[in-house]
């Protein structure tokens, strides 16, 4: 525990303890076949089952010779305004369609845009620019098909996926009306985090470097912003974009560069460290009040995003939003209302 063993709240450790007896660090020396199994064993564990108003299908999107994965999730009985196209976390190597439901599923409940999740290919049998072509193309047959923003949205891997997809797509006729980026993994090597939370709960140093090795192509370049976006060249011309990082997370000052890179550019970007919080908060959303606040405030921002509200700038934390300025350095009040859901449906 170190450090953390007072820093952090009772209940996140508890939450902490759970994941680690079902997913153990050490479980990184197992076969990828027994990772995939453990990990979607806990995703199960961790299911609420799905809100009853969201309707759920599964699909494909054809794509150079193969097919991609998806599944869609609407409100029953509501016309969508937005669009969201989330990608799934788990290292580039973890997870799939059932991995992150329940989250899609609330997204599209809390918000009432419909949300298309993408099963992109997983390393290490399928390496670099595999995940990144099967993400692009699952973007590019959306913007193709419907004329409602689309907002991208990814965790920790996810939201590397998310970036690239958007600086690859920003000067295109239809570029994603913005993006939203949960403790994502975006490149970067140093900085602050990466020296006071090296040896996090559920995310460590090592760890970072193992997945980033893992879905290398051989003589990778880290400066390929389809590989590190915060590693690329330009950042003119990105979509609104709001970074969420958890405070104990290695991985948090790749939000804090990114930001800053994006507001040097003149474009709209927000950084929020949620304090107090580790890699992967999203599955405490339901027994650990901190991730549950965060959570709010993240719909929040997808449904400002999908409903294409714009804000002043504020040269050094991006836009704030509209009539509402807060003091430097604090989260401007959102309120969401979230409606309690009960369903028996899991998965």
């Amino acid at each position: 525990m170190g450090k953390y063993a007072t820093l952090l709240d009772p209940e996140l450790w508890d939450y902490i303890d759970q994941v680690n007896a079902w997913f153990p660090p050490a479980i990184v020396a197992q076969p990828i076949a027994e990772q995939r199994a453990v990990y979607n064993a806990m995703c199960r564990a961790f299911h609420p089952g799905r809100p009853a108003d969201v309707t759920v299908s599964d699909g494909v999107v054809a794509a150079d010779g193969r097919d991609i994965a998806i599944r869609r999730y609407r409100l029953a009985g509501k016309a969508s305004r937005a669009i969201v196209v989330h990608y799934h976390g788990g290292g580039f190597v973890l997870g799939d369609l059932d991995s992150h439901d329940d989250i899609c599923a609330e997204i599209c409940a809390a918000t009432g845009f419909e949300v298309i999740s993408a099963d992109y290919r997983l390393a290490p049998e399928h390496l670099h620019p595999a995940a990144f072509e099967d993400s692009l193309a699952v973007f590019e047959w959306m913007a193709a098909t419907t004329s409602l923003p689309i907002v991208l949205c990814g965790e920790s891997a996810g939201g590397n996926l998310a970036a690239a997809v958007a600086h690859a797509t920003r000067h295109s006729q239809r570029r994603a009306a913005g993006q939203v980026l949960i403790y994502p993994e975006l490149g970067g090597e140093t900085g602050r985090s990466y020296i006071e939370h090296a040896e996090a709960p559920l995310l460590s140093l090592s760890d970072i470097e193992f997945y980033r090795r893992i879905r290398s192509a051989p003589g990778q370049s880290l400066d390929d912003p389809t590989f590190s976006p915060l590693r690329d060249s330009d950042f003119t011309g990105l979509p609104p974009t709001f970074i969420i990082t958890a405070e104990c997370d290695p991985l948090s000052s790749d939000g804090e560069a990114y930001r800053g890179r994006i507001v040097a550019a003149g474009g709209s970007a927000w950084w929020q460290e949620e304090p107090l919080l580790v890699h992967s908060f999203l599955r405490a959303r339901n027994s650990v009040p901190r991730a549950g606040e965060a959570f709010a405030r993240i719909i929040a921002d997808i449904a400002r995003l999908g409903a294409g509200d714009e804000a002043p700038i504020s040269p050094k934390w991006g836009r704030w939003p509209a009539g509402q300025r807060g003091r430097e350095g604090s989260r401007p009040l959102r309120i969401l209302r979230i409606q309690n859901h009960s369903s028996s449906q899991r998965r």
